[in-house]
């Protein structure tokens, strides 16, 4: 396992390693080195962040690791994720770097990284930055001083941003629609309501005021019970909740009824099917998707695509493979016509289009797959040990899989962003659901924790 790198970046409690202003230093200055920084006036690196209290002192350390190698800083403040990766490609910049924790509380932080084409970085580019970290000739180095780089503030990023998200549904009207945005306190609060009120919509906002500490508390795409009562109570069409860094969405129909991540990329699906868009007939999920989107892909004619988790890795074969349409059951929804990563805010905008399209609500249009019963359970670990040294959570397992045949599915991973191990049970009965969880929970409770 690496020390800094996780699945997303590199991530951990702020001011505490690995997400110290030491660490982030050397990470800016690793950066400039691997990616052959020039000097002033010849690259670039564009730097976001969401609105946690520690993003300031991260932002800082990074910008002076980057110009003390000879790469200009290019600041666009507060800003989504996906508008980050999008403003990296906008500017030709060398590459971007999003400060964030995504989902985490607010005392988290982390650091992602695109490349001049808005992409996550592979493994190996990872590698070689941790490594230059950890003991790389970067440590010692030093450049002349008219080789050092330059630290800029970009004010109009996110006009930028906002007319590129409106394009991508041809600033097509969205008047007649009410919906409810919370915007989790998070790197969306200022943009997102911008855009849809633009279009149109009669907007309620919600978790529009970060204070620095309160990014994802009790609001957001991790605490939909938000939306589903002020939908309710607003009689308004939907509710469209956003984490703390905008890459990723979640829904709630006029009842207050939550549409997941695996929902919306089923429909989407459909849509660029009938209309001949969607890429060789494929949609590309993760292991923790329902079997539900699977049978109802397959009915429809669709070819399903199964990675590990992470939206890294459904990114990966997307882009390899040519598919336009991917995404994970947590609402990243990627649109590789438009995007490189997960957009909360674009997938919301095509969502809206198409229910203005259809003349159809998004209850109708997310009733196209019966859900299998389904637990997600995340359990604190005191180490990750691995799981092929764990026998009693392996034998316990054997016999889960065996158990549900066919007819379900168990998935035990550890999270690639927290000392967590999750358990997925999936399963025709939820009474098979509930008991095989409540086994594993116990075999992880008595080897990990």
């Amino acid at each position: 396992m690496r020390e800094l790198f996780g699945t997303d970046g590199i991530r951990g409690k702020a001011n505490t390693y690995p997400i110290t202003p030491e660490i982030a230093l050397q990470v800016g200055k690793a950066l400039a080195h691997v990616f052959k920084a020039e000097g002033h006036g010849f690259s670039k690196a564009v730097v976001g962040k969401d609105t946690r209290l520690s993003g300031y002192m991260l932002e800082t350390a990074l910008a002076s690791g980057l110009v003390s190698m000879g790469m200009d800083v290019y600041s666009v403040g507060p800003m989504p994720t996906p508008a980050v990766a999008h403003l990296t490609k906008s500017f030709c910049a060398t590459c971007g770097i999003m400060i964030t924790a995504s989902h985490n509380p607010s005392d988290d932080n982390g650091i992602k990284i695109f490349d001049a084409s808005g992409f996550k970085l592979p493994d190996d580019v990872e590698n070689e930055i941790e490594k230059q970290v950890l003991g790389g000739e970067i440590n010692s180095a030093h450049i002349s001083t008219e080789l050092l780089g330059k630290a800029h503030r970009i004010e109009d990023a996110r006009g930028r941003y906002i007319e590129f998200a409106k394009s991508s549904i041809k600033n097509q009207s969205l008047k007649g629609l009410k919906i409810v945005l919370d915007c989790a306190n998070g790197a969306g609060y200022f943009i997102a309501p911008i855009i849809f009120r633009e279009l149109g919509a009669q907007v309620i906002k919600v978790g529009t005021d970060p204070d620095g500490y309160n990014i994802n508390k009790d609001c957001g795409a991790t605490h939909t019970e938000n939306i589903s009562r002020l939908v309710v109570e607003n009689k308004a069409d939907l509710g469209i909740a956003l984490d703390g860094d905008g890459d990723r969405v979640i829904f709630c129909d006029s009842k207050g009824k939550v549409v997941n991540g695996d929902r919306i990329i089923g429909l989407c699906a459909l849509e660029f099917k009938e209309r001949g868009r969607l890429a060789k007939n494929t949609v590309v999920i993760t292991s923790m998707s329902n079997l539900g989107l699977i049978k109802a892909m397959e009915a429809a004619g669709i070819k399903v695509i199964v990675t590990d988790v992470g939206d890294r890795y459904v990114v990966e074969r997307m882009r390899g493979e040519g598919f336009n349409i991917g995404g994970e059951q947590s609402g990243h929804v990627i649109f590789m016509d438009y995007v490189t990563t997960g957009d909360g805010i674009i997938t919301a905008l095509h969502v809206l289009k198409l229910m203005m399209d259809k003349g159809k609500s998004i209850t109708e249009l997310a009733g196209f797959m019966e859900e299998y019963p389904q637990a997600l359970t995340s359990i604190k670990v005191k180490e990750k040990i691995p799981l092929e040294n764990l026998p009693l959570l392996g034998k316990t397992l054997s016999d889960c899989e065996k158990s549900l045949g066919e007819y379900g599915r168990v998935v035990v991973r550890y999270s690639g962003t927290e000392n967590k191990i999750r358990v997925l049970l999936e399963a025709h009965d939820s009474k098979d659901v509930d008991s095989w969880t409540l086994k594993l929970k116990s075999a992880i409770e008595k080897e990990l924790c």
